[in-house]
């Protein structure tokens, strides 16, 4: 499989990387096992998780992801230095008590105690003594994250100031726990603040952004993008399928028993709307005259994005994984490319 360069470092990971937050939730331990097991056969060395996965976020769940990927690589310890395995500190947010309950009134903050306590839960559940890839999991400011289109601004917010942040990080980084670090759900202001504090003050410097990036939505490329590219921060795409609806199994009212819209489509309304729909279709179509499966190319148009470092894949079953582990070496021709682009045309603005 393909591997690109993480950030500015001499790490290379596969262009595709498991995702890991239906684990604990819509799959079992063994089914996560299995997952790893078939992603790194197929070439994968790139596994992402989160403090707080299961996804959606329940107290009951909380760092259950992160024990199950632990569980396997305790039983696989010669295999962890093969690996990449990237986590996640929960950003700043009120409805996560459960996380740090004596912290900030059960606030999530990124300050300094917060991140301290956070990293030393997850290599606790992951069972490794360091964490190659540490984000933030959104940001700690009032910004456009999982969703927003519109910024507005707020006078009156007190976020953690990012130096804060980043001198907290860095001790992290200084100690050996954490070996690079990252943003996630950032924008463009957000990821140049970063790369320019770290460069003032001689702190880590950023060397990815996990952003959602699918053919419905390309907000990344409007400003992050450049960014990305010439500051060699870059995108980790998450849902790349925009929640499965890409793979056209919710076309023509279909709702597929156990899938994550019929379980949890009330956390994701942005990706069943008409107009959602009717955009997918329309991919679903040009897949099929190419004789592609539309899920396939939807991935496969992810991986081929100069900006892109890896593309986050996940998946309830074997089958799923399997059909997006073969996006890596499926090739889309320039036909096709261009009629993806007249689509993308019509509707140009993400969801």
């Amino acid at each position: 499989m393909e591997t690109r360069r993480l950030g500015r470092t001499d790490i290379e990971v596969s262009v595709l990387c498991l995702g890991t937050m239906t684990w604990g939730e819509q799959n079992s331990e063994a089914e996560g096992h299995a997952q790893i097991d078939r992603a790194l056969e197929r070439g994968v060395n790139f596994l992402d998780t989160a403090e707080m996965y299961a996804v959606p976020p329940r107290a009951e769940t909380a760092g259950r992801t992160e024990e199950i990927l632990g569980t396997w690589l305790a039983a696989n310890k010669a295999k962890r230095g093969d690996l990449v395995i990237a986590s996640k500190v929960a950003g700043r947010a009120k409805r996560l008590p459960w996380l740090r309950p004596h912290l900030n009134d059960g606030e999530t903050r990124l300050d300094r105690p917060s991140i301290l306590e956070a990293v030393e839960g997850s290599l606790k559940r992951l069972q490794t003594d360091y964490i190659d890839l540490y984000q933030l999991h959104w940001p700690e400011r009032k910004t456009n994250y999982f969703g927003q289109l519109g910024y507005e601004h707020d006078p009156e917010d007190d976020p953690v100031p990012i130096e804060e942040t980043l001198r907290a990080l860095d001790d992290l980084v200084r100690s050996g726990k954490v070996r690079h670090i990252g943003l996630s759900n950032e924008t463009p202001w957000g990821m140049m603040e970063f790369v320019r504090l770290a460069e003032r003050e001689g702190l880590p410097r950023v060397v990815s952004v996990q952003n959602p990036y699918n053919l419905l939505n390309r907000t990344f490329e409007v400003g992050c993008a450049e960014a990305a590219i010439r500051e060699d921060v870059g995108l980790l795409a998450y849902s790349p399928l925009a929640m499965g609806v890409l793979s056209g199994k919710y076309l023509d009212g279909g709702m597929p028993e156990g899938s994550r819209m019929a379980l949890f489509g009330k956390y994701f309304p942005r990706y069943l709307s008409e107009r959602a729909r009717g955009e997918t279709a329309k991919y679903a179509a040009l897949a099929r005259k190419h004789g592609l499966d539309p899920a396939v190319m939807a991935n496969a148009f992810v991986n081929r994005q100069p900006f892109l470092t890896s593309n986050i894949i996940g998946a309830r079953t074997l089958d799923q994984l399997d059909a997006a582990l073969s996006s890596a070496e499926t090739v889309l021709p320039a036909e096709l490319l261009e009629e993806i682009e007249a689509v993308h045309a019509e509707t140009p603005i993400g969801y």
